[in-house]
């Protein structure tokens, strides 16, 4: 889509799996969770408002697809799905599966120590099986 630039700081902190008819979908690289990201490719989007309502119901869509997947990981008890923006401005929903006892259990996963990232091999490897997933 026309103009669309990721956040840097999305990037460096996740890797790509696949488009999706909105956004690009993109895997947190945290070992802790099971998390992904849906970054919808419209420039200059900051809030949910921001999209028309086509995009709001493509983008409602996207959430459900990966949810309905993040749910079926083993362990997954609980999703958690936001869409803050506090220090990323760029419009991106984060979906990340949650379970008693994970790293952050039971409060957020921000602010939660220090990611645990993956080997690039592992986080290739990662990113690839939810490609797959997402046919």
């Amino acid at each position: 889509m026309s103009g669309f630039e990721l956040d840097p700081r999305l990037a460096a902190d996740s890797a790509f799996v696949a488009d999706g008819p909105l956004s690009q979908v993109r895997l947190m690289d945290d070992t802790r969770y099971p998390w992904l990201l849906l970054v919808p490719r419209v420039a200059g989007m900051a809030e949910w408002i921001d999209l028309d309502g086509g995009q709001q119901r493509l983008l409602l869509a996207e959430v459900n697809q990966l949810s309905q997947l993040l749910r079926a990981e083993p362990g997954v008890e609980k999703l958690n799905i936001g869409a803050l923006g506090n220090i990323v401005r760029q419009l991106h929903v984060h979906l990340v599966g949650r379970h008693a006892g994970d790293a952050a259990w039971p409060g957020p996963v921000w602010g939660q120590g220090a990611a645990v990232r993956h080997a690039p091999e592992a986080l290739a490897a990662a990113a690839a099986r939810w490609r797959s997933r997402l046919g």
